[in-house]
């Protein structure tokens, strides 16, 4: 649990109910690493911890009043992880089967990418992209806009 000496430029930080069982959920669920925690020896809870999802840094806590606070206690998220993954079927089964809940199975998206979503037992939801095809921004706003263009949930992908 040896955090390499650099950091990502900009690297997520989540507040979640239970940071020890999150962690394992995502060691199990999207096969993170832990690099480091900081147990609160007066609460038990953990106070900083940073676990590597192929290679991506993300820092956690358990929530703390006055410092963060999970989408548990605010009723949802308003973030979305998006996880590049070589297979997008595999993904969406291994987070299921950690205890993920499925928010759209995988299909093909207009954008060219193999697509899913799940919610983790913390309250983050987490896409899944496989990229399908290369498409330049053009063709990508083309297909948009022949699905009609808009972010209604029933029309995108």
């Amino acid at each position: 649990m040896n955090p390499p000496a650099d950091y990502p430029p900009v690297t997520p930080y989540l507040a979640v109910h239970d940071a020890a069982k999150a962690i394992e959920f995502y060691k199990a669920a999207f096969d993170a690493e832990e690099r480091m925690r900081l147990d609160d020896q007066k609460t038990g809870k953990i106070g900083h911890a940073e676990i590597a999802i192929r290679g991506q840094v993300i820092m956690l806590a358990d929530e703390y009043p006055g410092m963060n606070t999970s989408p548990k206690t605010l009723g949802g998220a308003s973030t979305c992880f998006a996880l590049m993954v070589p297979d997008c079927d595999a993904a969406y089964q291994q987070a299921v089967a950690a205890g993920a809940t499925s928010v759209r199975p995988p299909n093909d998206a207009f954008y060219g990418h193999r697509t899913a979503m799940v919610t983790d037992p913390f309250g983050h939801p987490w896409s899944f992209q496989q990229e399908l095809e290369k498409q330049s921004p053009e063709e990508t706003q083309r297909r948009w806009d022949e699905m009609g263009g808009s972010c209604d949930s029933s029309s995108a992908a």
